[in-house]
């Protein structure tokens, strides 16, 4: 008997020690499958980087969707207890580049529309429909030939304006040439002391073209599954500084899955045009002036889900 138990516990030992060993040969093969995987990983994303280097067309675009819906009833703590609200807002900015050894071609776009509703259900006068609260409408091409590796000659057409209301009302075109320099890879700044900014609108008294320099710098930076778009765009007038405008807008998204993520857009604006002209014709003050007007910031933000193609 005490040999049959003998065996037994024997048996049971070299049991639990050949389960022990067969377990650290598993992770064994699983560190070095891991380790193969991130090798391919690495060799896959040499790869893509080379892609993304080689000269030539390269088109894309993302976006950011945001909104909320509420409906409300008998809710009495508040000043309006039946109500329905709303808010959309979208943004798209596609781009198209090329990059030759010697020149290289840059388009962008951005189009940023929203729409907000309240609908006090308790006044059957009130406006209930949606309304137009964004809209932003930017196009810009850069062409440049190279002088060296990090400055080129270069001309740029920018146009900016709104796209579902008032359409080039006003509209600003400007077209100039000078340097476009690029520090570095992400980086792009233009430089151009000779340039026009025509403006096109109904009021030619207070939207008037000028002559001037243009300032546009475009910094686009990927880690990951983050990107971050930043596009700052100026026009300074040698004729009369009412007349100079900049404008700040700043792109960032996180990539979750498949190419949907989270993102947040905000932009920020300084145009005395555009001040005195709400002061005058939404405002309704006749005495308004590019002197006495008010000329707070422009601002706005949106936050939602993104989409990159």
């Amino acid at each position: 008997m005490m040999k049959k138990s003998i065996a037994l516990l024997i048996l049971v030992l070299i049991g639990f020690a050949s389960h022990g060993q067969s377990l650290e040969e598993l992770k064994e093969a699983k560190k070095q499958k891991e380790d193969s995987v991130s090798a391919i990983q690495g060799r896959i994303d040499d790869l893509q980087g080379q892609i993304d280097a080689f000269p030539g067309w390269k088109f894309g675009a993302f976006g950011t969707i945001g909104g909320s819906i509420s409906q409300f009833s008998n809710w009495y703590a508040q000043e309006f207890p039946n109500n329905a609200a709303g808010r959309i807002g979208i943004t798209v900015n596609p781009y198209a580049k090329l990059d030759r050894e010697k020149y290289f071609w840059y388009t962008n776009a951005q189009l940023n529309l929203g729409w907000v509703k309240f609908d006090d259900e308790d006044d059957p006068d009130d406006q209930d429909g949606w309304r137009l609260s964004n809209d932003v409408f930017n196009i810009s091409s850069l062409l440049g030939y190279n002088l060296t590796e990090k400055l080129a000659a270069s001309f740029l057409m920018e146009y900016r304006s709104t796209l579902a209301k008032n359409f080039n009302d006003p509209g600003y075109l400007d077209l100039g040439v000078g340097i476009t320099w690029k520090p570095i890879t992400d980086l792009v700044v233009v430089i151009h002391p000779v340039n026009y900014n025509f403006v096109f609108a109904s009021d030619d008294t207070i939207f008037q073209s000028s002559f001037g320099g243009k300032l546009l710098a475009t910094y686009d930076k990927s880690l990951g599954d983050f990107n971050w778009k930043s596009v700052f765009s100026s026009f300074l007038s040698y004729e009369d500084s009412n007349l100079s405008n900049w404008t700040w807008t700043n792109n960032f998204s996180y990539k979750v899955w498949k190419g949907i993520g989270l993102g947040f857009e905000f932009g920020l604006r300084d145009n005395k045009q555009e001040a005195l002209n709400y002061a005058i014709n939404t405002l309704g003050d006749t005495n308004a002036t590019f002197d006495n007007i008010s000329n707070d910031l422009q601002t706005y933000w949106l936050f939602g889900l993104t989409y990159e193609l």
